[in-house]
């Protein structure tokens, strides 16, 4: 999201359960479908778009949508603590600002990422999982294809989330979602 980020109605709802929390798959070995075994991330790296940011924890809201990373920090991303963690089997939630009342925010340029483009997490085991991007793709927040982005996976993705489309002054938010579809490489 971007500027006020107070208006938590128009966020994209999660499932009850996105993504499966429980992972018996070995290391991975460089395979595509090889799962890492849950660790919390530590740090974003998306070379293509200059980030490097650190991680806090999302939590679900009262409305059931996906309490967006606090605006103060514009160098800062949030993952769905309670979900899947990057790199484990599943579906992981990561989101980040667009902007803020101030300034760009850390996925300012996230719709310059292409297909095939390479970025990592740094996990707190000291692993670094290496995602591929798949798709970009931009949803109304009252079209939001929840099942579809937050579906469980049967091999470790990762969703990149953040606003897009034109910001609503009346609601304080912006009218659509863009987000990025990822495999770990």
């Amino acid at each position: 999201g971007g500027n006020d980020t107070s208006a938590d109605s128009a966020r994209p709802p999660l499932p009850a359960h996105p993504g499966t929390t429980a992972s018996s798959a070995p290391p991975a070995t460089g395979a595509a479908d090889s799962a890492l075994p849950r660790s919390e991330p530590v740090r974003l790296l998306i070379p293509e778009i200059s980030v490097d940011a650190p991680f806090t924890d999302l939590a679900i809201g009262d409305k059931g949508q996906l309490q967006p990373p606090p605006a103060g920090d514009t160098n800062l991303v949030g993952w769905y603590a309670k979900g899947v963690s990057p790199g484990e089997k599943g579906t992981s939630i990561i989101a980040g600002h667009v902007d803020t009342k101030t300034s760009a925010a850390v996925f300012a340029r996230l719709d310059q990422l292409d297909k095939g483009d390479k970025f990592q997490v740094r996990r707190a085991d000291g692993r670094r999982a290496t995602f591929v991007v798949d798709s970009l793709e931009t949803f109304a927040k009252d079209e939001f294809p929840s099942d579809r982005v937050y579906g469980d996976a049967d091999r470790p993705e990762v969703r990149l989330i953040t606003c897009a489309g034109d910001y609503d002054h009346k609601v304080k938010d912006y009218t659509d979602n863009l987000v990025v579809f990822a495999h770990l490489a």
